[in-house]
């Protein structure tokens, strides 16, 4: 039976533009910093890097984190929603292979999370060939630079 859990993909305007892959599990968001974000490209293998779990609350966080502080930029959700495996994800994270199904409004379909033999913390985040595949996708962002600049005034 597939537990459906909740994702957000956060869009992160902070040293450098990165999005930050969050997936409810066990009580926390686990979380990757991907910083050429996702693709529906089945050919595109992105780094995503592992980053302390954040608690569920920061699901829906949306804002400026200030300066001096880590992270310190503007966070907006790109994406949210619901995603499902076929197991428990920890077990799955545990052993280096999540194996996932996104029902966002932008990412849909599967995906998996492949840990990188030999570099600790690093995994690789890629789409699985399905009917939401997209060999001609393309990453837009929420935040234009204009809205970036006005948000900060």
């Amino acid at each position: 039976m597939e537990i459906k859990r909740r994702f957000v993909i956060h869009e992160h305007h902070a040293t450098r533009l990165h999005f930050d892959l969050r997936l409810e599990v066990a009580g926390v968001l686990k979380s990757w910093a991907v910083p050429k974000g996702l693709s529906l490209n089945p050919n595109d293998k992105r780094l995503a890097i592992e980053v302390p779990d954040h608690s569920l609350s920061y699901i829906g966080f949306v804002g400026r984190i200030a300066e001096g502080r880590y992270g310190a930029g503007e966070v907006v959700i790109w994406d949210n929603g619901e995603y499902s495996t076929g197991g428990e994800p920890l077990e799955q994270l545990q052993k280096g292979r999540l194996k996932f199904t996104f029902h966002g409004e932008k990412l849909r379909g599967g995906f998996t999370l492949l840990q990188m033999k030999d570099r600790k913390g690093q995994w690789l985040v890629f789409k699985e060939k399905d009917e939401f595949a997209d060999f001609n996708w393309e990453l837009k962002t929420v935040l234009t630079p204009k809205a970036k600049i006005e948000k900060r005034n």
